[in-house]
């Protein structure tokens, strides 16, 4: 059974564009959890500054990043006033913008969030998608 969905980290500074390519030439939707970065991005100033252009929020700018790549973006919050805001992405973002926001230095540390919880420990995220990726490449 092939899946439907393939739910990866996706965002402005973490863009895996082999592996989302990979998915949607499957037929398989990608759905972009945490497309504001475990919050990391809003302390971005290249971001904020191109939010800023924009007259949008940093999180905004972040889902319809994300959806302008095709993905399904899954921004996680509990305060109805962030989802009314986080729906409001009616922009376009230039090409060249959006060549720049591809090009954003990754993140490195998410903090807590950088560790997986797995059998025997934690894994770090970005092992985890390295052995992850390998696995498809073989």
């Amino acid at each position: 059974v092939k899946p439907m969905v393939n739910q990866i980290l996706v965002h402005i500074s973490n863009t895996p564009k082999g592996l989302i390519q990979y998915t949607q030439d499957q037929g398989i939707l990608v759905e972009a959890y945490s497309p504001i970065a475990h919050g990391e991005l809003l302390k971005n100033q290249e971001v904020a500054a191109m939010a800023q252009k924009y007259g949008v929020s940093v999180p905004q700018l972040s889902i319809r990043y994300c959806l302008e790549l095709g993905l399904l973006p899954l921004p996680k919050t509990a305060n109805p006033a962030h989802m009314k805001s986080n729906a409001d992405v009616d922009f376009v973002i230039s090409e060249a913008d959006m060549d720049v926001l591809k090009n954003v230095e990754q993140i490195e540390d998410y903090g807590d969030a950088s560790m997986m919880p797995v059998y025997g420990g934690k894994l770090n995220l970005r092992s985890m998608l390295s052995m992850i990726w390998q696995s498809i490449r073989s």
